[in-house]
Formats: structure tokens, sequence, C-alpha cells
């Protein structure tokens, strides 16, 4: 017993050790971390030198706005993760001041790891690099690769430059969805679907084995028209003349093969690039031009986009007032969202916010969104329609997508802008309900019961739907699209006929949906905000408030710091704790639209009509 006694109190004591060692090693490690943090936000800004080149690399998706906090993205950090989103405001913000800026002398634009943006996206990023340039200063593109979107931005620069194994590839828009018809009938799972609108093909993939004649035809029209806007942008960048681009793809398979499957060679000779380079070619290059050398970096004298965006104060305005700015990105759900999507509470919470607050004198809403619950859509927009009723304006300002909730949403505004290259429409509602009473027959699984009412059972995932239910849904969106046009028609000051006429869920290019009504103006983001501003008579360099979510607990802490994290912890910490990857495109597409399908055997959405719209643009 004695022996025992004591094993136990050695192992009670060795526990008490190790756990003491764990406080004081966290605690240690916390306080190091206030310090870092402490240096880089007090004493870490450096004075900028004259001819100082900014570095403008450019990694992850460039977003509406960032869906991950500041603890989180420290936390990436710690990880070694260096390549998180973009948000499309502070890289705008960046391209405007160092514009303006006399310390900056020039741009070298790197766009190797920047993954995903629309093209409309794109066209305002675009925008800031030629103002850049209309301020006498020149930009130089680098790249080892460029894909589609990267050749977009990289097509501003005055001069681009590849390494000699890189390509340039340009593909056209489009592509192939899946198509699971088949496989669900052989797995026993019927998908009922319920809808309004020709051309309302979301469901499509579940229902068939192929695309629908109306929803090539749709697709083709708005790819058509994207593309034609890709082409004409890039050939006026690059003073190519008209047609060269699709020139270049139809002789490509001729083309490879004179200059023996040299794909840099033939982008060189198709004048897509200004020369080869490796990237200390580049750096060497940079220095002939007359940069200035400097000897810490052994490279010249720099400042990359992190730290040159840490030291943007916003411009406080002298005027009274300001233009509140709320962003609506991502799928439209019912409820609390976080940043980065929409919910139809916070989402509505945030515009009464800003219709109560004094301060606000007009409203933007910076709509990037596919579409999602009716309901919740709807919810959002009479928040706009009260906000006009007090007296402020409302402006929508339509980025990559802004298609059926997303159109919805925009449907009380004083004005509506676009891109061109918007993806908007896609007016329709469509229900869907899937069923798996012959799979569950297949397993020898049988259900059994009884109810009060035949609704009760109208619809229960593990048997077959009841037409009297089907018909009641069907019914439901109907009206709802009904409802849906009549608010159009209110909003665009026409006829339900003409509005139910180019609807019937079909997606348009904002230049398209500008020929037909559809929306009020094409022009960017800035040009929505000077419109809020002259509507609630303010000058056009009226300081812009966003309206979002207050973070909470710890994210409230790490916001003040916000600005020096990247100075501080990048380059402090090298783990590398999650190496694992996604899961293929294809295998990923999948499961995400499994999951879609799954989602909507959930009680909660029986009743809930969808307005979304698949279409995004690969």
């Amino acid at each position: 017993m004695f022996i025992l006694r004591s094993v136990r109190r050695g192992f009670t004591f060795l526990w008490r050790l190790l756990d003491e060692t764990r406080r004081i090693f966290i605690n240690l490690l916390f306080f190091a971390l206030l310090l870092f943090l402490f240096i880089g936000f007090f004493g870490g800004t450096k004075k900028m030198e004259d001819k100082t080149v900014l570095m403008l690399d450019l990694r992850g998706n460039v977003v509406e706005q960032s869906t991950i906090g500041t603890s989180q993205l420290l936390m990436r950090e710690v990880q070694g993760e260096k390549k998180h989103a973009i948000q499309l405001r502070d890289l705008i913000s960046v391209l405007n001041a160092a514009a303006k800026d006399s310390k900056i002398s020039s741009m070298v634009l790197l766009l190797d790891e920047m993954d995903n943006a629309g093209l409309s996206t794109l066209r305002e990023i675009a925008s800031g690099l030629d103002n850049f340039k209309a301020n006498n200063k020149k930009i130089i593109a680098w790249g080892s690769r460029f894909n589609q979107k990267q050749y977009f931005l990289a097509s501003r620069a005055d001069e681009i430059y590849m390494h000699p194994m890189g390509m340039v590839v340009l593909e056209g828009f489009g592509g192939y969805k899946n198509y699971y018809r088949d496989a669900l009938d052989k797995l026993g799972i019927t998908v009922n679907l319920m809808r309004v609108g020709t051309f309302k093909s979301f469901a499509e993939p579940f229902t068939a084995n192929g695309p629908s004649t109306p929803a090539l035809e749709a697709e083709a029209f708005l790819y058509g028209d994207l593309w034609a806007t890709y082409i004409k942008d890039v050939e006026g960048a690059r003073k190519l003349n008209a047609g060269s681009i699709m020139h270049m793809i139809n002789e490509l398979p001729n083309d490879i093969k004179n200059v023996k499957g040299d794909l840099a060679i033939l982008a060189l000779n198709n004048k897509l690039v200004d020369g080869l380079k490796t990237r200390d070619e580049l750096h060497q290059f940079i220095l002939q031009q007359g940069a200035v050398k400097d000897e810490r970096l052994k490279s010249f004298r720099q400042i990359n986009y992190e730290d040159y965006l840490a030291r943007q104060i916003p411009a406080k305005s002298l005027v009274d007032g300001r233009i509140g700015v709320i962003i609506a990105q991502g799928e439209i759900s019912e409820g609390f969202a976080p940043p980065g999507s929409i919910g139809g509470l916070s989402t509505a919470e945030l515009i009464r916010k800003a219709r109560e607050n004094d301060q606000i004198k007009a409203l933007v809403l910076r709509i990037n969104s596919p579409g999602g619950s009716a309901f919740a859509s709807e919810l959002i927009r009479r928040e706009l329609e009260l906000t006009r009723q007090e007296g402020k304006p409302v402006v929508v300002s339509m980025g990559d997508v802004a298609a059926s909730g997303g159109y919805w949403i925009s449907m009380s505004a004083d004005e509506v802008f676009a891109d061109a290259a918007t993806v908007t429409g896609s007016i329709g509602v469509f229900a869907l309900l899937p069923t798996a009473d012959k799979a569950m027959e297949k397993m020898g699984i049988h259900t059994g019961g009884t109810t009060t009412t035949w609704l009760r059972g109208g619809y229960d995932p593990t048997r077959p739907i009841d037409p009297r239910f089907a018909k009641l849904i069907q019914h439901g969106v109907n009206h709802i699209y009904v409802d849906f046009i009549n608010k159009a028609a209110v909003a665009r000051k026409t006829t339900p006929q003409y509005i139910d006429e180019v609807a019937q869920g079909r997606v348009w290019t904002g230049r398209q949906a500008k020929d037909r009504g559809l929306i009020d103006t094409l022009g960017s983001y800035a040009d929505a905000v000077k419109s809020a501003a002259k509507r609630a008579k303010l000058p056009d360099d009226v300081e812009v408030e966003y309206i979002e979510t207050e973070p909470k607990g710890l994210e409230r802490f790490f916001k003040i710091f916000e600005s020096s994290l990247n100075d501080v912890l990048v380059g402090q910490f090298g783990l590398n704790i999650f190496p694992g990857g996604l899961p293929p495109a294809a295998a990923q597409e999948a499961v995400d639209d499994m999951r879609w399908l799954a989602d909507m055997t959930d009680r909660k959405q029986m009743f809930g009509a969808v307005t979304h719209c698949m279409c995004s643009v690969p």
C-alpha cells in the first residue's frame, strides 16, 4: 500500500509539474506575442524614403469582405500560412494612395499567388492600376506564368516579364457542371422540383443528365458578352489589333509546333509579354532602370502591400456627415450570419443601424451574391425601403454577381450601379425537396406511423412526397415569383408583364441588364459612392464608414493591432501545423452539391422558396 501511495503521489506531483510548466509556457508565449504586437504597432513604422518601389504581391482570393477575423488571421500566420484573402476596398485604397504618394516612384506587380477574382472585380483593380499610371508612375508586371485572371491585371502594366519556362493561358469563359440524375436514380433518391422561370436552371444538375436548351442559350449569351469584354480590355491595354486573342487561340496547334513547344517564346512572339526574365534578372533590370539600391535588403528600395496598407489612415472629413457602406457578400440565409456572408436578420440590423445613425447621410449597399432565401432577401429589401422613406438616399453597387436573391435586395434603391461584367438578373424562384424512399426500400428499411393531419406527413424525406404537398409548394413558388416581378416592376418603373419577359430566371451581364432596364448605370463602386454623396449633398471626398458586425472578446482586442500583425508575425514563426490540402476540384464540386441537396431536407426549409443563381463564371 505504501508503494502504491508513493507511486500515486509521484504521478500527481509529475502531473502538477507538467501542468504548471504548460501554464508558464503559454503565459510566456502570450506576453511575447503582446511584446511583438506592441513593438509592431508603436515602433514598427519606418519613415518612407524617396524612390520607393511598391511591391504589389497579391496573395489569395480578392473579396469584398474578409470571412476571417483578426485572431484567425493571427493563427494562420503562426501556422505559416502566407496566403489569405485580399479585401478589394483595401487594395483600391492602396492603389489610390500610392498614385498620389510622392515617395512611391513605381510598382512591381506580382501575381503568382493571386487566386480567384471575378471579372468585375478585376476591372475595378485595373481601373486603380490605370490611375496609378496616369500619375506618371511605371508598372512592371512579372510572373512565373499567368492564368487568365492574373493576365488581365498584368496587361495593365507598362511592361510584362515572365519566367523563361512560363506560359500565358487564355482559354475563354464557360465550363461543364456535374449532372446527377442517373446517379440519384441508382441511389433511390427522387428530387421533387417546383419552379417558375424557363431559364431557372439552378436545380437542373439534380433533375437532369445535362443542361436544357434554354440554359445553354442563356449561358452562351452571357459568356459571349463577358468574353467580348475581357478580350476588348486586354487587347486595348496591350495595344493589340482587335481579334488578336481569338486568332492566337485558334492558331495555337500550329503556332506551338513552330516554336517547338516553347510556350514562353510563343507568348513573346504574340506580344503578350515584353521579355523573358527570371526573378533575379528582374531585380537587376529594375536597378538598371534607376531604382535606388537598398543594402539592407540587398535589393532595391521597396515596400510591400501589407506594410503600405498598414500606413493608410482614413482621412477625416471636415464636413458633417458620412456615407455608410454595407457589404452584402455570399449566399443569403435566414437569421444571423458572420462577416463575409449575408443573414436576413444580421444584414437588416446593419441597415437599421445605418438608418438610425444621424451622421450617416446616405447608404451604399455593395452586393456580391448569387442569392438564397427569398424571405431573408425581402427582410433586407424592406429595411432599405424604410431607409429611403426616412429621407436617406440608398445606392446599390453590384460586384461580380448580384443575381436572384442578390437582385431582390437591390430593388429598393435610388440608383443601381453595375459593372459591364457583373452577372445579374436571374429573377426566378424554385423549391427543391429530395426524398429517399426508394433508397430506404433498397436497404430494407421501412417507415410507418400515424399523423393527425395529412400535412404533418406531407413531406418526409424517407417517404414519397404527397402530391397535395407538392401542389402547395408550387403555388407558394408561383406566388413568390409574382411578388418578385411586381416589386421589380415598381423598382424599375415598368410593368410586371415586361419584367416577366426579361426575367424567367435568366442571367444577364451588367451591360445586357442596362439595355433591358434592370439597372440604372454602368459604373464602378467609386461611382456609386460619388452618386450617394451627391444625393446627400456631400462632397466627393466625404468620409466613408463601413458598417459591419462589431468584433467581440479577443477579436476586438486583436483588431486594435490589426495593422501590425503582418509586420510583426511574418518571419517570427515558421510552424506549418496543417500541411494537408483540399480534395481535387471535381470531387469537391460533387461534395458541395450533395451537401446543398441534403440541406433541402431540413424541415425548416420545407416552405422556404429559394431565389438562387448557379452563375459563377469559371
